[in-house]
């Protein structure tokens, strides 16, 4: 029998991207494992109604395993800030956005800039459906073991990534959880948050903890009853695109008026 490819679907385009248009720009993150091709349907979408998408290569990935156990959870923190960083220069308003991972990157990003407009979080890994007794084992394994292969390796035809889970990274993601639940309080913005019901991989409880969580006054979640963990990518994409582009459609309609109201009062 032939090994296992350690890399699925590498015909598809991973890498990162950063798409000029109007003045509003989306980034996207991408989760653990993937790469840009898990967000590039939604980014697509995206910047052909007007919007400058951009979507980064996290550190670790898109390459080798091997590579997504040199890294840490505050390189992919730095990725997405500099990202983000990019998007501001060229629009006056960014929402960001992110699957798995990438939706608690968003999360942290938010915690950090006010001035970001709103979050996009898509199945968010706040909390994995990851039993203690396998979080133990992945510590004592970690030094010794570079990686575990998925059970569900086969994938989505849309989805490319790794086909094991290195587990120092994971060890890193870990962490990176337990940054963003202390930073959860300091999430003003509005908040979308999109589960999956049939999703695997991230606790069920995971939204409403972090709308109970967050300082945000507008939070929406919304369940599709279809999909799995990568819901950006399921059967239901081409609804969660449509309920990305109210939201966002919605807050610059807000922030609009919000901005005419405060030009139009007496002095």
């Amino acid at each position: 029998m032939p090994p296992r490819p350690l890399f699925l679907n590498p015909h598809l385009a991973g890498d990162p991207f950063f798409w000029p248009g109007g003045d509003t720009g989306v980034l996207l993150i991408h989760g653990f494992t993937a790469t840009t091709a898990e967000v590039r349907p939604l980014a697509q979408f995206l910047h052909a109604r007007g919007f400058t998408v951009a979507g980064p290569l996290l550190p670790g990935h898109g390459t080798q395993p091997q590579d997504l156990n040199r890294v840490r959870w505050e390189d992919w923190v730095q990725a997405a800030e500099d990202s983000c960083r990019e998007l501001r220069q060229h629009c006056s308003t960014v929402f960001v956005g992110g699957e798995s991972t990438g939706g608690i990157l968003a999360l942290y990003l938010g915690s950090e800039h006010e001035e970001i407009a709103g979050l996009l979080c898509y199945a968010p890994a706040l909390r994995l459906t990851l039993p203690l007794p396998a979080v133990l084992a992945v510590r004592v394994m970690s030094p010794w073991v570079p990686w575990v292969h998925k059970k569900n390796a086969a994938g989505d035809s849309l989805w490319q990534g790794y086909t094991v889970n290195p587990l120092k990274g994971v060890l890193q993601l870990l962490r990176l959880q337990g940054q963003v639940r202390r930073r959860l309080p300091a999430v003003r913005q509005p908040l979308l948050i999109v589960q999956g019901k049939l999703d695997p991989t991230v606790h069920a409880s995971t939204p409403d903890t972090i709308a109970g969580s967050v300082s945000s006054k507008d939070v929406e979640i919304h369940w599709m009853e279809a999909s799995a963990h990568c819901v950006v990518i399921d059967r239901e994409r081409d609804r969660v695109a449509e309920i990305s582009l109210d939201f966002i459609n919605r807050q610059l309609e807000k922030r609009t008026a919000g901005h005419v109201s405060r030009t139009q009062q007496p002095a």
